[in-house]
């Protein structure tokens, strides 16, 4: 979904990063007596930059895509935008959370993905595919080719410094209570890439 039309009287550009800026009668005149970090937000031609990362769909409606600090490069200086690739790939109904790693050490994208457990269940049944817990989900090479085609289908919809090249299964899901997820379901990805440092590596 889109925020909608920009309003009339506001000008909005996208970044070389991606980022929205935006200038007109709706942007503050500046942080009170706070200069410096008023020239952090606004630039010198008078836009604000928002921290949002998006783009302006059919020629007028704005979407945000994702956060800027989210926002990591590769080491080929590509710009990604880790939460737009995480809510695609979980359109798959054998994908129930994940999260994206990557950056200037990097040489390609990888992904923790806890996996749906419940349809993987169903699936292993339908298939005679013998698994009896979590722990044997994620250890089965059919479940890991499965979840491998997913991954390889969505792929299709980024360019090529997008696209997850490997990827974790793990074998518990992420909760709040364990401080994995903030109180609105996103990932704490410092928490969980302290947590799971060794997978990654």
């Amino acid at each position: 979904e889109t925020v909608g039309p920009v309003l009339d009287g506001v000008q909005v550009k996208i970044a070389d990063d991606g980022e929205i800026l935006c200038k007109g009668p709706n942007v503050m005149m500046g942080y009170y007596r706070e200069p410096e970090m008023t020239a952090e937000v606004i630039d010198t031609e008078g836009y604000f930059h928002t921290g949002d990362i998006g783009r302006i769909e059919e020629g007028r409606f704005l979407r945000i895509t994702d956060r800027k600090k989210e926002l990591f490069k590769t080491a080929g200086g590509k710009y990604v935008a880790p939460q737009v690739i995480e809510e695609k790939m979980k359109e798959s109904r054998y994908i129930e959370q994940m999260m994206i790693v990557g950056g200037d050490d990097k040489k390609f994208i990888s992904a923790l993905i806890v996996p749906s457990f419940l349809n993987l269940h169903d699936w292993a049944k339908e298939n005679g595919v013998h698994v009896n817990s979590n722990e044997q989900i994620v250890s089965n090479e059919k479940i890991k080719a499965l979840i491998n085609a997913e991954v390889e289908k969505y792929n299709q919809d980024f360019g090529k410094w997008e696209q997850v090249k490997k990827f974790a299964l793990l074998d518990n899901e992420w909760t709040v209570e364990a401080g994995e997820l903030t109180p609105t379901m996103k990932v704490k990805r410092k928490v969980i890439y302290e947590r799971y440092a060794k997978t990654v590596n």
